[in-house]
């Protein structure tokens, strides 16, 4: 069965002492066991920091990106054994932002998904198309090409170590809004495609994140969707009231 999961991604936003006051307040307000699994992503600076925080509470800690190397002359890059050494295996791939601003191609993060799997790291990747591309009805097309060229080569063993993420990056930021049934229908057709590749029982074991303007007003009603299995949460992850509700809505 696969798993409800519900990430927050801190982007580049909290300070140490910032990043210790949300742990506190997530600590403080969570009762038992979450609804879901939990995860929060903050800067690397704060890796460490916040893995000592959480390691006897349920909550995961996860990268926002790494490279593709080893080692070397990567002036400012992180690479797996990095994270793995301050008790990080969880990293988030691929993310609209990393795509927009930092030209990763589906080449390029194909790379990176088997360093982290060759490392034994657990990927949420992420994926999503642009508002051309829905306006243009190009968005399965373009979906399906980006699973194909950074994930399609692995072997279906990997893909226990794999989380996926769609962005519907038109509907972040920009005044349009993806309905539940949108989210429902493109999850169906990811969930469809893994499926086409590599079976049935892969693809409904693999869980699905929404990530598009998840908050607490509508979550309940995202997370409903037969293939919505929890979400990638941006800025509501960054008040623990919020995202614990967000967590709740299972």
């Amino acid at each position: 069965m696969r798993k409800n999961i519900v990430a927050g991604n801190w982007k580049m936003n909290n300070d140490l002492a910032q990043t210790q006051e949300i742990i506190a307040d997530l600590k403080k307000q969570m009762s038992g066991e979450p609804a879901a699994t939990v995860m929060v992503a903050p800067t690397y600076t704060n890796l460490y920091p916040a893995f000592e925080a959480l390691k006897d509470t349920p909550v995961i800690v996860a990268a926002q990106n790494m490279h593709q190397e080893a080692n070397g002359a990567f002036t400012g890059e992180i690479s797996a054994a990095m994270l793995k050494s301050v008790g990080v295996e969880t990293v988030i791939l691929g993310h609209s932002e990393r795509r927009a601003q930092f030209k990763e191609s589906n080449e390029l993060l194909a790379k990176k998904v088997d360093v982290a799997l060759e490392n034994e790291m657990t990927v949420i990747f992420c994926f999503g198309e642009e508002l051309e591309d829905r306006k243009a009805e190009k968005h399965f097309d373009l979906v399906e090409s980006q699973l194909k060229e950074s994930l399609y080569h692995l072997s279906k063993e990997s893909w226990k170590n794999i989380i996926l993420a769609y962005e519907p990056v038109w509907a972040i930021g920009t005044g349009e809004t993806a309905s539940p049934e949108q989210a429902q229908e493109m999850h169906a057709f990811i969930r469809k495609s893994v499926a086409d590749k590599f079976g049935s029982e892969i693809a409904d074991e693999v869980s699905i994140l929404y990530g598009g303007s998840c908050k607490p007003g509508n979550a309940k009603e995202i997370f409903a969707n037969e293939d919505v299995d929890g979400g990638l949460i941006g800025g509501a992850s960054l008040k623990a009231e919020d995202f614990l509700a967000i967590v709740n809505s299972f």
